[in-house]
């Protein structure tokens, strides 16, 4: 008997159709995977799941009987969801995050003993050495993801829902979590798991639900679909090579060239030339510094530097503000708590930068209308009406509202950091374009990543950091993921580049 079963599950918000009928089942002791374009209905499933939204129609079974349908009743029954936006405190402890609601106790009292105890094991089931003491506000993004995966594997449940687990972790920490999803099935748990990652559900999943436009449009064993055959299902159409083709070796003219450049606690002594109509890929492991760096240089952080040379003429370094009028635009890698205004519309949104660098006094909304309809032709913003607010958009949308703030200004040198965190294929494919119609107009283009695929898909050029400094330099057809590594774990074997130079 399937452990959970959806039965023409349909879901609308007001006029507009979530979900269409969706026939699924989840076996017990199963992991699997839910793909799709943003918006194409996963998380809103998940939720239904979850009990966190009622279906508009259709019926959902947990072990062949009617299933919960509240989020207390859910978890009392053994379904838990780990949810992509995190439901923790920054004001508690670790051990507290992971017994949030759930907390352990001695008699009258929390038993803070034991939940720190207990969270150091289950953190370490997951590999992580997150100090169970420590106030969650004071840890990184990643060790956020592991507490909340700590803490529904500490609610011992039979049914995981993971939306994006994998989002903010490093390679590292994702196998830590599959070695973990492993052990819970092979114990009988089963996990639904969504992620953009098509590499990842072949690495984890049994089978693979797609879904298009809120109905599942192919099931298959993971074993018998390609990554490409997940991607063409999701898309509708056939599926081109995802990156563009690469252009002809040409000559670049430096654009920006820094020397001597170090930021307190985080970048020491780096120097390199950001060139013209050239794509420049920044790698290297979490911590490295990649974002420091072009944090520092565009004045997002305290830094110094010996020498600061822009269009050929030596400059101090810039404050954000000056960096913003000298056209050297940073796209952050946190959207949704740095990059918009979630709860404001989208004309307010695109035009943000621009108001701001001018320091207009005043708000023109035509203007503002006018170039939130351009921006929606050029980037297919996909909206559906022109008022929503941003936070109502997909991922992938919201990613691209701020692709069209960024470059409102119409810059000369771009800094994308993780352009594509949190996109699905086809709107990463768009959003790849764009780095490439940008390059092809001669713009300056700096690309940081974690998906070393995409640093080798994208890049002419590739500077790998490690602990704060450049470790190496790649280019062209030496741009490979094992020289990546190796400057980036600090081997000491020479690069194809250095052996070719002795």
């Amino acid at each position: 008997m399937a452990l959970l079963t959806f039965r023409q599950i349909e879901k609308s918000y007001g006029v507009v159709p979530v979900l269409k009928g969706i026939e699924l089942a989840v076996e017990p002791g199963e992991v699997l995977a839910l793909v799709g374009e943003n918006g194409a209905g996963k998380s809103t499933l998940m939720r239904i799941a979850a009990g966190l939204a009622a279906p508009s129609a259709g019926t959902m079974l947990l072990d062949g009987a009617p299933a919960p349908t509240t989020l207390h009743e859910a978890e009392r029954a053994g379904i838990v969801m780990v949810h992509q936006e995190f439901c923790l405190a920054p004001h508690l402890t670790v051990a507290e995050n992971v017994f949030l609601g759930r907390e352990l106790t001695r008699g009258l009292f929390t038993d803070r003993k034991a939940m720190e105890v207990k969270a150091r094991a289950l953190l370490a089931e997951l590999g992580s050495a997150a100090p169970v003491r420590a106030r969650l506000r004071d840890l990184p993004v990643s060790d956020w993801q592991m507490i909340e995966l700590a803490k529904a594997f500490a609610r011992q449940p039979k049914l995981i829902l993971m939306d994006e687990p994998t989002a903010v972790l490093s390679a590292t920490e994702a196998g830590n979590l599959f070695t973990r999803i492993r052990a819970f099935r092979k114990s009988g748990g089963s996990v639904i798991f969504t992620s953009h990652r098509l590499d990842e559900v072949k690495a984890i999943a049994d089978r693979v639900a797609v879904l298009r436009d809120g109905q599942i449009v192919r099931v298959e064993k993971t074993s018998a679909i390609s990554e490409n055959e997940m991607a063409e299902a999701m898309v509708g159409r056939p599926l081109a090579e995802i990156y563009p083709p690469r252009r002809g070796a040409a000559p670049h003219k430096a654009f920006l060239s820094v020397a001597g450049l170090s930021a307190p606690g985080a970048v020491e002594d780096a120097s390199l030339d950001i060139r013209e109509g050239e794509v420049l890929g920044i790698s290297g492991l979490v911590g490295s510094g990649r974002t420091e760096l072009f944090e520092a240089l565009l004045g997002l952080r305290p830094a110094k530097c010996r020498s600061f040379v822009l269009r050929g003429r030596e400059r101090r370094l810039p404050a954000a503000r000056e960096a913003w009028a000298l056209k050297l635009a940073y796209l952050t890698e946190d959207r949704k708590g740095k990059g918009l205004l979630l709860a404001k519309p989208l004309d307010q949104n695109v035009a943000l930068t621009r108001g701001a660098i001018a320091g207009a006094a005043w708000i023109d909304r035509r203007a503002e209308r006018r170039d939130l309809e351009a921006a929606v032709g050029r980037y297919d913003i996909r909206a559906g009406r022109l008022d929503v607010t941003a936070g109502a958009l997909s991922g992938g949308n919201q990613q691209k509202v701020l692709i069209a703030k960024t470059l409102g200004v119409e810059p000369d040198l771009v800094v994308f950091d993780e352009p594509t965190r949190g996109v699905d294929i086809g709107a990463k494919q768009q959003i790849y374009e764009i780095i490439a119609g940008l390059a092809a107009e001669g713009k300056a283009i700096v690309v940081i990543s974690s998906e070393m695929q995409e640093i080798v898909g994208l890049s002419d050029r590739v500077l790998v950091m490690r602990r704060g400094r450049i470790a190496g330099e790649l280019s062209g057809e030496a741009i490979t993921e094992n020289d990546i590594i190796r400057f980036a774990m600090g081997l000491e074997e020479a690069s194809p580049q250095e052996e070719a130079s002795h």
